[in-house]
């Protein structure tokens, strides 16, 4: 926004400011006189006399009929600031608010091609809900205007096509949605419906005690109030708990309900709740900056504050954000290039750094088959993945020898990115995996009233399995478990820890008499838009159907990686420690060493090329070139120690006491 108009849009908040601060008290005029007869020259219309300075008293006219202004409105003062004073960190950066959130699935969640798609596929399964799935759907995806809609107008509905025309309705979830909601029923509302502060005033709560209010109620006919829950997670809870009623083939209501997402539950089921650690929603998803912040442009006496939530919002969403930065155009964002990066790079940064870790720990490495063990634990305050239950993740397993052939794969992916092998209408859960065609998915699988899977949200009846990793200090006993079930076989697992977050998979895989390293990677892989949950829905033809069918089609839809971790020097042999050559052209000794050193005797006309020592559970601790002595690590246990010559191979067990 050019700076002559932030300017202009200042003016009605000055009278007010002056009212507070008497002019006789203020070393500096708050405009200059070239900027007021810029003013004067711009609002002929406003019917006041001739602008001076300290001479104030021209309003804009402020439409009060609009309970949630759009956030380019906020962004006259909360956007980017040209004097490079306000919203920006200590060392320059800029950190505005309406940027940061301009670019976000938030943001743009009235213009999500995706939720559009699938809401007229709902409407053409049961034709006769659409009305009520309609309304139900913009009540998250497009707040502002359903709202307006209902507490103003008083309308009974608010559809697909309302949105459409509906400035307010496109704005997603915009400022007010969040800095609007009422104290009261926190956390205690779902599926879309919230709680506004309507009754005689527009409030907007911030997290500030002390704050300059006249600019925001002149200029926007908002009034702002400390409100101390806009850092409780109860404000996400009304949107991102989502209880569906249940229908069966024929559209007929069954009674039944289904979860479809209970992220905020999830939260409640976790050490990070509020009777615990209190690491809330805003937490992780607004990251605090402890610079000192002025939080409004056009006013250079503002007081900074700190600490600073910043607006980034980053969920797990990358390929969708991918899609609307190419399609912004179509789809009427404002957004630009450059701010759809930043917020896919915050994205990634979510994913790959606060959600997964992963460790990798070798079994028994001898024999027919060779075992490898790999825990992940869940980083995040909800299930991982958590949200729209399309949402999965799983684990690719991959092993090679030494020169590079693959020995053993779980969880490749097809070309279209889907997987391998994968079950037709679900992959189990698995404690061990000794086959291939075993992929461990992590993932809520809804079912029908047949049993069968179904990514119909009205049809949900019941979950056939949901093995999502829990966030640490989750409970069965806990009040919240009714909508946080684990579901199928991850209950009998004994691996499956729920206090910890964290589950164990047990890979066993063949080595066909092979003796040598091997590498071994697992991966960790997010996708949140599957063809599995694509394919039911292109079967139908809408515009949104078609128009989304088309951008998928052209999009990145490459999963994620979220987590990877590698062992490069794992050894195998078909029996526990074996000579590869009998005859003693080398000997190691000794076996058992006190101060951790090895000798290596070689017969007349064998060379040492390579030594290597391996811990017991088969992690390479040494790789040294030709030597006649070694020293262990200094950890006691039982090593193996391996001596590569022209002749052959030796290795020998030795233990460091």
């Amino acid at each position: 926004m050019k700076r002559t108009l932030l300017l202009s849009l200042s003016v009605p908040s000055v009278v007010v400011a002056f009212a507070v601060f008497p002019l006789e008290d203020q070393k500096v005029p708050f405009h200059t006189e070239a900027e007021l007869a810029y003013f004067q020259k711009h609002l002929p219309a406003a019917g006041t006399a001739a602008l001076q300075p300290g001479h104030f008293d021209i309003f804009l006219p402020i439409d009060s009929n609009i309970l949630f202004p759009t956030a380019k409105l906020c962004g006259g003062c909360h956007g980017r600031d040209p004097n490079e004073h306000a919203l920006v960190t200590t060392d320059g950066k800029d950190v505005n608010i309406y940027d940061d959130w301009r670019s976000t699935m938030m943001a743009n969640s009235a213009r999500d091609p995706f939720w559009r798609a699938k809401v007229t596929h709902e409407i053409l399964v049961n034709p006769a809900h659409s009305i009520g799935l309609q309304d139900k759907c913009t009540s998250c995806h497009a707040p502002a205007g359903h709202y307006q809609s209902k507490l103003h107008d008083h309308d009974p509905y608010y559809l697909l096509s309302d949105v459409y025309s509906d400035t307010l309705g496109l704005d997603g979830v915009t400022c007010q949605i969040c800095h609007a909601q009422s104290p009261q029923k926190l956390g205690d509302l779902h599926s879309g419906d919230l709680n506004f502060d309507t009754n005689y005033i527009r409030v907007a709560y911030g997290p500030y005690e002390m704050f300059f209010a006249p600019p925001m109620h002149q200029f926007v006919g908002i009034t702002p109030v400390y409100g101390e829950h806009m850092q409780d997670a109860g404000l996400c809870a009304g949107c991102h708990t989502l209880i569906t009623s249940t229908v069966d083939d024929a559209g007929q209501y069954t009674g039944n309900t289904f979860v479809e997402q209970a992220t905020y539950h999830e939260w409640l089921n976790s050490r990070y709740d509020d009777k615990h650690d209190n690491i809330t929603c805003q937490g992780c998803h607004m990251p605090q900056l402890q610079d000192e912040i002025i939080i409004s442009g056009n006013y250079q006496f503002l007081t900074p504050k700190s600490p600073f939530g910043l607006h980034e919002l980053a969920g797990a969403n990358v390929s969708m954000l991918k899609l609307l930065k190419e399609n912004r155009d179509a789809l009427g964002i404002t957004a630009t290039p450059e701010q759809f990066d930043s917020t896919i790079a915050a994205t990634l940064r979510m994913l790959q750094k606060k959600t997964i870790a992963i460790t990798l720990e070798t079994g028994v490495l001898h024999g027919d088959s060779a075992g490898i063990n790999v825990k992940l634990t869940n980083k995040a305050g909800h299930k991982f993945p958590s949200g729209y239950p399309s949402r999965r993740a799983w684990i690719e397993f991959v092993v090679k020898d030494w020169n590079g052939n693959e020995m053993f794969h779980s969880g490749a992916m097809n070309p279209d990115f889907s997987l391998q092998n994968e079950d037709v209408n679900f992959e189990p859960h698995y404690n061990q995996i000794n086959d291939p065609g075993q992929v461990q998915i992590y993932e809520l699988v809804p079912g029908d009233v047949n049993g069968a899977f179904t990514n119909v949200l009205e049809r949900g009846h019941l979950g056939l399995k949901d093995n999502r990793l829990v966030p640490q200090g989750f409970s069965m006993s806990d009040p919240a478990y009714d909508t946080t079930r684990i579901i199928g076989a991850a209950l009998n697992d004994p691996d499956f820890d729920l206090a910890g977050g964290s589950d164990i998979v047990h890979y066993r895989f063949p080595t066909n008499g092979y003796t040598g390293m091997l590498t071994v990677t697992a991966r960790v892989w997010y996708q949140s838009l599957p063809p599995k949950w694509m394919a039911p829905m292109f079967a139908y033809s809408s515009p949104e159907i078609d128009s989304f069918k088309m951008m998928f089609n052209a999009a990145d839809r490459s999963p994620v990686l979220v987590a990877e971790q590698v062992l490069d020097s794992v050894f195998v042999s078909p029996v526990e420690v074996k000579n590869i050559d009998n005859k003693p052209f080398a000997k190691i000794f000794p076996t058992l060493s006190r101060d951790g050193k090895v000798l290596i005797n070689t017969a007349h006309g064998v060379y040492v090329q390579r030594v290597q020592v391996w811990s017991a559970s088969g992690i390479l601790v040494l790789d040294s070139p030709a030597c006649a002595q070694i020293q262990l690590p200094e950890k006691r246990g039982t090593y193996l120690v391996c001596v590569i010559t022209n002749r052959g191979r030796v290795v020998e067990k030795v233990v460091r006491e």
